[in-house]
């Protein structure tokens, strides 16, 4: 490719089912051992081969860029709480992208933005990480609680992290609301 070349456009046959007010920012043909297909980044989350749906950036907990495998780590929701859910890891999923272009960098770069708060607690037997993350589209933050393994998810873990995320929120909330 020369200095002012790009990269064609994602064929049709491999565009997904996109939102109204979705656009692909970068794709990348890839293969995950069990067959072929292609991971598109768009302004509202990361579809991947063999999801029949787009996950949001907020819903990836971890991205990993390796130089040639891309893993993700999307997050299963636990349970729901008053003002926010407790959520764990799914397994992660790695792609090889042969020509990824930018889609490595947009996927950092919007796991990254979508995150506006986060930090890690201790808790009554282990540990937990608070996080609220901006759901593309959406005006307010989406709350998530996600335990260290091995953290027990009883009454007093969760009550410990109800005040943790009420903390939290009070603490980020903008000073004339």
């Amino acid at each position: 490719m020369g200095l002012f070349s790009r990269k064609p456009k994602l064929p049709p046959a491999a565009r997904p089912p996109l939102a109204d007010d979705e656009r692909v920012l970068a794709w990348a043909a890839a293969g995950n051992g069990e067959g072929d297909g292609v991971v598109v980044a768009s302004n509202l989350g990361l579809w991947l081969p063999g999801r029949p749906h787009r996950l949001g950036w907020h819903d990836i907990l971890k991205a990993v860029w390796s130089g040639h495998e891309l893993t993700v780590t999307p997050a299963e929701r636990v349970t729901e709480r008053d003002g926010y859910q407790v959520v764990a890891d799914c397994p992660a999923e790695t792609y090889l992208l042969v020509d990824p272009g930018e889609l490595p960098h947009q996927v950092r770069a919007r796991v990254t933005r979508s995150v506006a708060y986060t930090a890690h607690h201790p808790v009554p037997g282990g540990a937990g990480r608070v996080a609220a993350r901006r759901v593309a589209g959406v005006d307010v933050l989406s709350w998530t609680v996600r335990f260290d393994p091995g953290t027990p998810a009883d009454e007093v873990v969760l009550a410990e992290a109800d005040r943790l995320v009420a903390a939290a929120r009070a603490a980020t909330a903008p000073a004339d609301a």
